[in-house]
Protein backbone atom coordinates (compact mmCIF):
# COMPACT_ATOMS: atom_id res chain seq x y z
CA UNK A 1 0.00 0.00 0.00
CA UNK A 2 1.21 3.44 -0.63
CA UNK A 3 0.49 6.75 1.17
CA UNK A 4 -0.96 9.04 -0.94
CA UNK A 5 1.22 12.04 -2.42
CA UNK A 6 -1.25 14.77 -1.53
CA UNK A 7 -1.77 14.19 2.05
CA UNK A 8 2.40 13.59 2.69
CA UNK A 9 2.35 17.23 1.52
CA UNK A 10 -0.56 18.03 3.87
CA UNK A 11 1.40 16.80 6.52
CA UNK A 12 4.60 17.93 5.42
CA UNK A 13 2.91 21.50 5.08
CA UNK A 14 1.22 21.60 8.02
CA UNK A 15 4.61 20.68 10.14
CA UNK A 16 6.38 22.83 8.21
CA UNK A 17 4.42 25.83 9.41
CA UNK A 18 3.81 25.10 13.18
CA UNK A 19 7.64 23.66 13.81
CA UNK A 20 9.10 25.83 10.84
CA UNK A 21 11.00 22.68 10.02
CA UNK A 22 12.46 21.86 6.38
CA UNK A 23 10.95 19.17 3.99
CA UNK A 24 13.54 17.03 4.08
CA UNK A 25 13.13 16.90 7.93
CA UNK A 26 10.05 15.99 7.53
CA UNK A 27 9.99 13.69 4.87
CA UNK A 28 13.20 11.86 6.56
CA UNK A 29 10.48 10.99 9.57
CA UNK A 30 8.91 7.51 9.89
CA UNK A 31 5.69 7.56 8.90
CA UNK A 32 4.16 7.17 12.11
CA UNK A 33 6.44 9.68 13.48
CA UNK A 34 4.89 11.87 11.48
CA UNK A 35 1.47 11.35 11.78
CA UNK A 36 2.08 11.13 15.83
CA UNK A 37 3.74 15.23 15.50
CA UNK A 38 0.69 15.59 12.50
CA UNK A 39 -1.41 14.72 15.71
CA UNK A 40 0.36 16.43 18.86
CA UNK A 41 0.29 19.58 16.82
CA UNK A 42 -3.70 18.85 16.29
CA UNK A 43 -4.40 18.87 19.57
CA UNK A 44 -2.25 21.84 20.37
CA UNK A 45 -3.84 23.88 18.27
CA UNK A 46 -7.55 22.49 19.33
CA UNK A 47 -6.50 23.44 22.45
CA UNK A 48 -5.29 26.98 22.08
CA UNK A 49 -8.39 27.51 20.27
CA UNK A 50 -10.46 26.66 23.17
CA UNK A 51 -8.86 29.01 25.16
CA UNK A 52 -9.75 32.17 23.19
Amino acid sequence: MTYAADRIEEETAYLAYHFHWDMDSILDLEHADRRAYVRRVAALVEQGEGER
